[in-house]
């Protein structure tokens, strides 16, 4: 996830609701410049945009993504609540929008129901074999049952389920657990997946995420 936004407390406060509450991987551009940049040369779940930026303003940010084909949901940020602004960022290509101030809460609620959207998923909860991920409440239940899982554990399950069918390699699931500096936690995705199988198949029978030599991950059943 990517937070382009020039007000440095505010970027932290979401930053860090976003990290304790959601779990999410969160990079930081303090201007429309850089955050431009960051934008065409990373994968991101959900961008998160002020308007009213230094370097570039937001409406230049988000008419340039859309032009550039980015197809990444966009969620703005505006002090103005005026009928006209927000015509213009829906127009421009934002998804949603909210008016400053904001409550956190809900800014974390729109941004989970953006990720759904933006891999096709119209519920919180993902279905395959007898494994449900609840991306609302963030568990995992086996035949019904809660499965505990550590942090990192769900928030892999959670996007291998997104991607559910589709190689996942091991290097987007570095870049969606951790922010930009990732590089240093490189050895510990086999550590994640160890843990996941041991928790959710059954040993010998049940074979869910499968191993792609070479190439990643990929959850079937």
């Amino acid at each position: 996830m990517l937070i382009i936004e020039d007000e440095k407390r505010l970027a932290g406060n979401i930053s860090q609701s976003l990290r304790e509450s959601a779990g999410y991987a969160v990079d930081y551009a303090p201007d429309g410049s850089e955050g431009f940049h960051m934008a065409q040369s990373n994968s991101y779940d959900v961008i998160i945009l002020d308007l009213m930026l230094p370097g570039m303003d937001g409406r230049s940010v988000l008419q340039h993504l859309r032009r550039g084909g980015c197809t990444f949901p966009v969620l703005v940020l505006t002090a103005r609540d005026d009928k006209e602004t927000l015509i213009q960022v829906l127009n421009d290509g934002a998804d949603d929008y909210l008016c400053k101030p904001f409550d956190l809460g809900e800014l974390i609620a729109r941004v989970k129901v953006l990720i759904r959207r933006g891999k096709g998923q119209t519920t919180a909860t993902l279905r395959f074999g007898k494994i449900e991920v609840n991306t609302a409440d963030r568990t995992v239940r086996r035949a019904g049952t809660v499965v505990g899982l550590t942090g990192m554990e769900y928030r892999v399950i959670e996007y291998l389920a997104h991607r559910r069918g589709a190689v996942v390699t091991k290097t987007e699931l570095l870049e969606h657990l951790y922010d930009f500096n990732w590089e240093r936690f490189s050895n510990v995705i086999e550590v994640y997946i160890s843990g996941l199988r041991r928790k959710l198949e059954n040993a010998g029978t049940e074979k869910l995420i499968h191993t792609i030599r070479g190439h990643g991950y990929t959850l079937k059943e």
